[in-house]
């Protein structure tokens, strides 16, 4: 009886746990900002909806809906959009809504976030200059420039004009182009390994990790072996019960035919015993 209880206590608790971290698992599944824009889930996690509102994101991976649009925030520079997220390769793709792409390189510090550019970074220098310079070396930077001064990239080993002076010097993916101008372009960043297993990166369903770090699929497949386990140890009682059973039996039956054999031959014995005496005695004739 104890075996049994033991065995109802432990797939009562994996019971309970299993369906408490599903429960969860309901509260963490995939969210949007709108139906076409990229898709919501661990290691990053909403902060404005309450609908969508989860804890199950990771420091640093906070994303905001603003006017239909995934948004994420960084102190050293402001929002950025989101246009898409790949969970299998690690990759953020950014849009800069100011159409700026290197004020988002000369101003944005990832040194204090978990990401980093996606691309080869090369240093460049960032030129303030009072002039505008005529060489084909340099290309001015529209929109960091302004009436008075202009703004250019440089590599760092070049001579640096007399009208200029140097803003700073910084590993960016690209130095600044005419024909990648655009608001998009290099603003790929990407994340380290979590210290988990990613188990979207491996094409299986995400198993998305409370703050304890415990993961629902191996619950779930705790919860399989213990049953497993607690049905196996079921029909092994079962069976040592019914076989015990068996032999009780048998040595009953053996018993039961043993005493039945000794009354039979007993009640046999004195049978004979009482037709003997019945049996009239015959004097024997002396010739």
């Amino acid at each position: 009886m104890e075996t049994f209880n033991n065995i109802f206590f432990i797939i009562f608790s994996l019971t309970l746990t299993f369906l408490r971290l599903e429960a969860l698992h309901e509260n963490c599944k995939k969210t949007y900002c709108n139906p076409g824009g990229p898709s919501i889930q661990f290691p990053f996690q909403l902060k404005s909806s309450q609908e969508h509102q989860n804890s199950y994101g990771e420091p640093g991976f906070v994303l905001d809906c603003e006017n239909n649009s995934t948004i994420i925030n960084f102190p050293s520079y402001g929002n950025l959009v989101v246009k898409s997220i790949s969970y299998k390769t690690r990759k953020l793709d950014l849009l800069d809504p100011r159409s700026c792409v290197h004020g988002v390189f000369l101003n944005l510090n990832l040194s204090l976030t978990p990401f980093h550019y996606y691309y080869t970074l090369k240093d460049y220098t960032y030129l303030n200059c009072s002039a505008r310079l005529s060489s084909n070396s340099f290309t001015e930077i529209p929109c960091l420039s302004g009436v008075g001064h202009h703004v250019y990239t440089v590599e760092p080993s070049l001579d640096v004009p007399f009208s200029c002076q140097p803003i700073k010097t910084i590993a960016i993916p690209f130095g600044y182009s005419s024909s990648l101008s655009d608001n998009s372009f290099g603003l790929r960043l990407t994340w380290g390994s979590l210290g988990r297993e990613d188990c979207e990166g491996k094409g299986i369903r995400c198993a998305l990790q409370s703050k304890n770090g415990g993961l629902i699929e191996e619950v779930r497949v705790l919860w399989i072996i213990g049953i497993f386990a607690a049905a196996a140890l079921i029909s092994r009682k079962i069976y040592w019960s019914e076989k015990t059973d068996s032999q009780k039996e048998e040595r009953y039956q053996v018993g039961h035919g043993k005493i039945l054999g000794d009354y039979t031959a007993l009640k046999v014995e004195i049978f004979n015993a009482d037709v003997d005496t019945e049996q009239p005695h015959k004097p024997s004739l002396n010739l």
